[in-house]
């Protein structure tokens, strides 16, 4: 029996017209394969498209949120940077006046005879290596606190200082230095020997006398306290005044005294007034400075315009 041959599939499409007539097409199976594979493929097309849409516009929003966030955070960096830098300027500012405080308290405690502190130099430096503005705030607050701890320091110094100042002041303004008269008219008869002004001979003269009117004002040369007043041989009418350092001063030839022993006085003080007391040729003030009891010569203890001779 002889096989029948096998025909090819077909399929027919019928189109439909509305109000009436229709149309029968005849397609091959291998076409209606290839447009179904057609259509497969453009939906699955579409459908990854949307999704790489959908993905694309959700990482839109994420880098629009990430980068208002950059700005936020890089306003607050130039916030902090501005804010560090403000408090690295006014350590600075504070670190140089520190420094100048800390010369003239070395210069006081000179003064005031203490030994000079070798005191550590403020340690804060500027910047530092790395870290962004978070390190820069930590050494902005680190350089903050070793200023105030130098500035604490030096307050510890002054504690130390002021006490002894004030002793080396006070010793200064005790020392017989300056002029015992307001008005200076000159010195006529110096320290060491001189020819007798009452007869033949030499003498040693233990002083300075100052030519001045009678009842010129006579000054304390220092502040101290009144050792002896009244009449003391050749001086006539005199006053002894103690002072610092075993220092004592004289005034001699007075007209009237205005203190009495034991009383302390001030520099600058009236004493008493110019006369012609004890062995005299006429008015004028004998002044001796004495150290330890010896006499010495007052010219160098006056201002330097009249050391010289």
């Amino acid at each position: 029996m002889k096989r029948q041959a096998r025909r090819p599939l077909r399929y027919t499409l019928l189109l439909a017209r509305s109000g009436g007539g229709s149309r029968a097409v005849s397609l091959p199976g291998w076409a209606v394969a290839l447009f179904l594979a057609l259509l497969t493929l453009w939906t699955g097309a579409n459908l990854y498209l949307w999704h790489k849409s959908r993905e694309a516009r959700t990482l839109e929003v994420r880098l629009q949120a990430l980068s208002q966030e950059a700005r936020r955070l890089s306003l607050a960096l130039e916030a902090e940077r501005a804010k560090n830098g403000a408090l690295s300027e006014e350590a600075r500012r504070t670190k140089k006046e520190l420094e100048e405080i800390k010369k003239a308290i070395e210069e006081l405690r000179r003064r005031a005879g203490l030994s000079p502190l070798n005191a550590l130099p403020v340690r804060y430096q500027e910047g530092g290596q790395g870290g962004g503005a978070v390190a820069s705030s930590e050494e902005s607050l680190a350089g903050w606190a070793e200023v105030r701890a130098e500035a604490l320091d030096l307050r510890n110094q002054l504690k130390e200082v002021v006490p002894a100042l004030e002793r080396t002041l006070e010793v200064e303004r005790s020392l017989p230095r300056g002029l015992p008269l307001g008005g200076y008219q000159g010195i006529t008869s110096y320290f060491g020997m001189r020819k007798n002004p009452f007869g033949p001979g030499y003498e040693f003269h233990d002083g300075l006398d100052f030519a001045a009117p009678y009842g010129a004002p006579v000054y304390a040369t220092g502040s101290g306290v009144v050792a002896r007043t009244g009449w003391m041989g050749a001086y006539g009418l005199a006053v002894l005044l103690d002072h610092a350092e075993g220092y004592q001063s004289l005034y001699g030839h007075l007209s009237r005294i205005l203190v009495r022993p034991g009383q302390r006085v001030e520099k600058g003080q009236v004493l008493g007034y110019v006369g012609s007391t004890g062995r005299s040729t006429g008015p004028h003030l004998h002044y001796s400075v004495y150290r330890y009891g010896s006499p010495v010569d007052p010219r160098p203890y006056l201002s330097p315009t009249w050391v010289s001779r």
